[in-house]
């Protein structure tokens, strides 16, 4: 099984680094989507079909808390697990997204292993099917410097 997978943030680099990190950790990608803020991530949300959501905390227009928020108060969108990738390391913070919701959390910098065990246990979680992991580690896979 192929995931759609939306990653949302302010920073067209970063969104590129994300898309960059999942493709190399072997989770199987259908389609990558991206936004720029909340905002956007919630008109493609109305348009395609989107199996988990990697989105950071600050951005401009619309937030990552106030995304997360209008996911799990619509009926159609709240079964789309939502992780967050943020430099927000704030454990009040954390403790308010794990309580609307949020699936996961990475804090950036990120190494690639630790996205790609996050996202295997929530694609996990949220199907409940085993997501295959590759048996090559993501450092042998394309570079060994990969930290970003």
């Amino acid at each position: 099984m192929a995931f759609n997978i939306l990653v949302v943030d302010d920073s067209a680099t970063m969104r590129m680094v994300i898309k960059k990190t999942v493709e190399i950790s072997g989770v199987p990608v259908g389609h990558f989507f991206e936004a720029a803020h909340g905002k956007e991530a919630l008109e493609i949300l109305d348009n395609n079909w989107i199996d988990v959501l990697l989105s950071d905390i600050n951005m401009p227009v619309m937030n990552g808390i106030e995304l997360l928020a209008e996911i799990k108060n619509d009926e159609n969108l709240k079964r789309i697990p939502v992780i967050f990738i943020t430099t927000v390391a704030s454990d009040a913070r954390m403790e308010e997204a794990r309580r609307m919701g949020v699936a996961g959390y990475v804090t950036k910098p990120f190494q690639p292993e630790v996205i790609r065990g996050v996202l295997y246990k929530v694609l996990e979680d949220a199907y409940q099917q085993k997501v295959e992991v590759p048996t090559q580690s993501v450092a042998q896979e394309k570079d060994d410097d990969l930290d970003f």
